[in-house]
């Protein structure tokens, strides 16, 4: 499912067993079931809008106050670079007394088409729109359009990420429709540039909506969560826990399966014949519907040691679940450059029983400081987690 897209959350399923089976079948991981209310080894903090439960030893504050913040980039001077992907808008914050709040704001670029993913590479600004991504050199006036016409609509959420050697920019680009087939071989895909935006080919597809994309600082590996389908049966029963979603280690040319596919061996029901046998596995699943959004990989130090290397993964929260799940930050706990699990970091957006919730993480960011920052579109906060006395 998608940033955008309040569809981009959740879809249901054909119950306990069918969902273990597949998970087996495709040798993949699954989550940690969460223990009702506050998990325990948490603690709870009053903060505006509601109650948030992070782990012992760590803290959260409020940041700073957007209108529907959505991906973040570090500028070279620290600041931060802030997508407003229903305004149009790019806008800096900057800490000018480090107390972990953002005195400072600037409007650096306005009258954009959904900027959503943004990046520096040294001083330069590199902003995912809908339709194309742009290159914003220091000192110059215009921007240099180094990717046009890309297709819009449908999932309309673009996100970017390099290779480690600086040569490629990856451009990941939603499906148009929850599980029809595609005639644009631009969609359901992410996309390998050059870094001057020539060279475009589709490095991995069958991705219905990879709305994070992030590379791993310590394999090189390019990581990418996944929104997977909406009503995979004719009853809520039938689609709560299917398909489950995930995170792909994404390889040149290989194909995750989507639409035919939602996990290797798994034919969609509108694709019963398919050949699923192909389809590369996830490297890990998480609840169906989850809505996973932005990843970013721990490389701070005022985190515990045991941080280092992990991931976070902000969940939108799902939409049409009849048991609403979502609306909170995991940990990815990775070992030998993969994922092994994955456990709650900040929860409480969703109020239990009734689902109801008071924020969306979107987002993530890690700071120089080794704090975390995690944007909420629906609140409109960007949430600022620090560790220490």
């Amino acid at each position: 499912m998608d940033g955008r897209r309040r569809a981009e959350t959740d879809r249901v399923g054909l119950g306990r067993a069918v969902l273990a089976a597949a998970l087996l079948a495709a040798g993949c991981r699954s989550e940690r079931a969460a223990a009702p209310g506050p998990p325990a080894g948490m603690d709870s903090v009053q903060v505006p809008g509601g109650v948030l439960y992070i782990p012992t030893g760590f803290h959260v504050n409020v940041f700073a106050n957007e209108n529907g913040p959505r991906f973040m980039a570090l500028a070279p001077d620290g600041s931060v670079y802030v997508a407003l992907t229903g305004a149009g808008q790019v806008v800096r914050l900057l800490d000018l007394n480090n107390d972990g709040v953002a005195e400072s704001r600037t409007v650096v670029l306005t009258g954009l088409l959904g900027p959503h993913g943004i990046a520096f590479r040294g001083d330069t600004l590199y902003v995912a729109e809908e339709d194309g991504v742009k290159r914003y050199d220091p000192g110059v006036a215009s921007p240099v359009q180094l990717v046009s016409n890309l297709p819009t609509g449908g999932h309309s959420t673009r996100s970017i990420a390099f290779s480690p050697d600086g040569l490629y920019m990856y451009v990941s680009i939603g499906s148009s429709s929850n599980i029809d087939p595609e005639t644009d071989t631009l969609r359901a895909a992410v996309m390998r540039y050059n870094l001057n935006g020539t060279g475009g080919r589709v490095f991995a597809r069958g991705l219905r909506n990879s709305v994070g994309i992030a590379i791993n600082p310590t394999t090189g590996a390019l990581w990418a969560t996944n929104n997977d389908r909406d009503n995979i049966g004719p009853t809520t029963a039938a689609t709560d826990s299917l398909p489950p979603e995930r995170i792909n280690i994404l390889l040149d040319g290989k194909n995750y399966g989507w639409p035919q596919c939602y996990l290797p061996n798994r034919p969609n029901p509108e694709y019963a014949s398919a050949d699923c046998s192909t389809v590369t596995a996830p490297a890990i699943t998480f609840t169906a519907h989850s809505a996973p959004l932005g990843i970013a990989f721990y490389t701070g130090t005022m985190f515990p040691a045991g941080y280092q290397g992990d991931a976070f993964v902000a969940y939108h929260g799902s939409w049409n679940r009849s048991v609403p799940t979502g609306a909170k930050v995991v940990r990815v706990h990775v070992q030998g450059g993969v994922p092994v699990s994955i456990t709650d970091f900040v929860v409480g957006w969703q109020l239990e029983p009734s689902g109801s919730r008071w924020g969306r993480p979107a987002g993530l960011l890690v700071l120089p400081d080794g704090s975390l920052l995690i944007t909420d579109d629906s609140s409109g906060r960007i949430w600022r987690v620090s560790y220490g006395p």
